[in-house]
């Protein structure tokens, strides 16, 4: 008797289960995803933007953005993730205390961007470093030899000035980077060419003066955002559940029990505003 009474609670235990899981599955979700600090390693935001997009009970994504900017190719990746998002399901994105250059690149892709009236953002440029040691190298007696296949192939090493060649080389390269930054942002936001060159100079802005350039939709904080995705999925009238997405840290990172940076070399295309 006591093992059919036991068997019976194990029953009920388990389609009680089935049947909260089940729900859960069924019940419309809005999605969080947060992208905070240097860009560099996009790979984990990827991922968890295609997780959303695969998920057909989230029906919108809010993307909660805190970042100066980062590597241009990163950026980019995140950038068309986000693209592709939209195509199937609403995008907001809420910008924290700061959403600058490819923070506010990232950004550009969504249907409604909010910002703080006093969100840091813009810094809309691209920036290579190059830093030239080779007069301390000599003080202190050390020589580096570079073995090349080509002229320009150690172009932004440290052990060599840059030449005018090679600058002339940097700043194309840079400039048109720097016109694709540009040709992205007119394809989403409401503003043309002209003014927004007159603006893209690497100058910061705040969420106020950026609502004002139509670079941003809504001065508001993340409980707007999240609103207005209810409502871009018509589930204005519906009990939703707020989710959120982010990846499992690396076993170092649980084992310190903090967030480790990833180094970011001086040499290469940025999107970064500078400090």
């Amino acid at each position: 008797m006591k093992k059919k009474i036991a068997l019976l609670i194990v029953a009920v235990i388990v389609i009680l289960y089935a049947i909260s899981i089940i729900t859960y599955r069924m019940q419309p979700k809005i999605a969080l995803i947060s992208i905070d600090g240097v860009i560099s390693d996009y790979y984990p935001t990827v991922k968890n933007i295609d997780m959303a997009a695969k998920d057909d009970s989230i029906k919108a994504v809010v993307i909660k953005v805190n970042s100066p900017g980062g590597a241009v190719g990163a950026s980019q990746e995140i950038y068309r993730a986000i693209e592709k998002l939209r195509e199937n399901k609403p995008v907001v994105v809420s910008m924290g205390n700061v959403a600058a250059s490819g923070g506010y690149y990232i950004s550009i892709p969504a249907n409604v961007i909010y910002a703080n009236p006093g969100t840091i953002t813009g810094s809309i440029g691209v920036i290579v470093q190059h830093v030239d040691a080779s007069d301390l190298l000599k003080k202190v007696g050390v020589k580096i030899n570079n073995i090349k296949s080509g002229k320009n192939k150690d172009i932004l090493f440290p052990n060599r000035p840059l030449t005018p060649e090679a600058k002339r080389i940097i700043e194309k390269t840079v400039l048109d980077v720097y016109n694709e930054f540009l040709q992205d942002i007119v394809k989403y936001r409401k503003i043309d060419m002209k003014t927004l060159r007159r603006y893209a100079d690497g100058r910061i802005l705040s969420g106020k003066e950026a609502k004002k350039l139509n670079l941003i939709d809504k001065l508001g904080n993340i409980q707007d955002a999240i609103l207005e995705a209810k409502k871009l999925a018509g589930l204005e009238k519906k009990k939703v559940l707020l989710i959120e997405i982010k990846p499992k840290p690396p076993l170092l990172e649980k084992l310190l029990g903090t967030k480790i940076q990833s180094f970011i070399p001086y040499s290469g295309l940025y999107y970064l505003m500078s400090l």
